[in-house]
């Protein structure tokens, strides 16, 4: 009865207990659990797969930096890691970038369970204290006066030792990070964004459309659930929240004016027939570069120079050619 009691207690402690670490987080892990997580979801066909991975980066005192992330290898019941998977990996990663070390570990999850404090006894051999980075993907994000606030769906945990009823339990502790960029990554993530190389700019610009609002169709859907399980009580109440959203909501109403429209619909008239006249203009262009054509290969021969004329030698001296024919 008393370990069914402990596994029932919280393994995050309140956020009034603080991380000193100072963590960040490169671009290519979140590309990588993000991978991870949609290619898992395509194979298994279910909306919550087991991820697992481990975390790469360096450490210095209390500054952690992400910067790469590979995949693990499980037991079939997913609670045991495959060890020498494991630490061929790391030496493989080890022998490329020399710096890297193992600094932890990510899953995909709401929060942290006794689940996972049994997977992070398995990682202790390789360091003292792995981190734990978890991808929360069905987590409403909201904007927050908290300058420290993250809007991405991910948390960071550093292990930490609670005692309870004079017992020592593993338990994890939030921690703040900020995403770091250097230079090539922004140029990679940028081309990534736009599609790759394939495709004309036309193409990416519209799939760069598309992705924008299939993120806000998310989003508001993510609010719309959010609103919806406060009114029913499962969730809890953030005013601040529901303020912000009170805001958005009352300026919509802006875009159902009489004048508003009227104003808006002239101005979209006005950029079609720009758009019209730009085109006509550059099919005129077209078709006066053809007929200019058509006009040079059907010239008739008298039109062109003779060949006598071609003929005549320097100083217009007859040559031998006109002296014998």
């Amino acid at each position: 009865m008393a370990s069914m009691d402990t596994d029932e207690l919280p393994v995050v402690l309140p956020s009034t207990t603080t991380s000193a670490l100072s963590i960040a987080l490169h671009p290519l892990p979140i590309l990588n659990i993000s991978e991870h997580l949609t290619r898992l979801r395509l194979q298994k066909r279910t909306r919550v797969p087991f991820v697992l991975g481990a975390l790469l980066g360096t450490q210095t005192g209390r500054d952690v930096e992400i910067v790469n992330t590979f995949e693990l290898a499980v037991s079939d019941d997913e609670t045991t890691v495959d060890q020498d998977f494991l630490i061929t990996r790391r030496d493989q990663y080890k022998q490329v970038f020399p710096s890297l070390e193992f600094i932890g570990w990510y899953t995909v999850a709401e929060r942290p369970t006794a689940r996972h404090i049994a997977l992070h006894d398995q990682f202790t051999p390789y360091s003292s204290t792995p981190l734990l980075l978890i991808l929360q993907p069905s987590t409403v994000f909201v904007a927050s006066a908290d300058s420290s606030g993250q809007s991405l769906p991910l948390k960071a945990y550093e292990p930490t030792l609670e005692i309870r009823d004079r017992k020592a339990r593993s338990v994890f502790v939030e921690a703040p990070f900020n995403v770091e960029t250097g230079e090539a990554e922004r140029i990679a993530v940028d081309w990534t964004a736009k599609g790759g190389s394939g495709g004309t700019s036309l193409e990416s610009h519209l799939q760069t459309q598309r992705a924008a609002v299939k993120m806000l169709h998310d989003r508001i859907l993510l609010l719309v659930k959010y609103v919806g399980e406060v009114i029913s009580g499962s969730a809890t109440k953030d005013h601040a929240t529901l303020r912000a959203l009170s805001a958005l909501i009352a300026s919509l109403p802006a875009s159902e004016n009489t004048e508003f429209r009227e104003e808006f619909d002239t101005e979209y008239e006005d950029v079609q027939l720009t758009a019209f006249l730009a085109t006509l203009t550059k099919s005129a262009n077209l078709l006066n570069d053809l007929v200019d054509k058509h006009i040079v290969l059907t010239s008739s021969r008298e039109d062109r120079p003779s060949m006598g004329t071609r003929r005549r030698g320097m100083m217009g001296r007859p040559t031998d050619f006109d002296r014998f024919h």
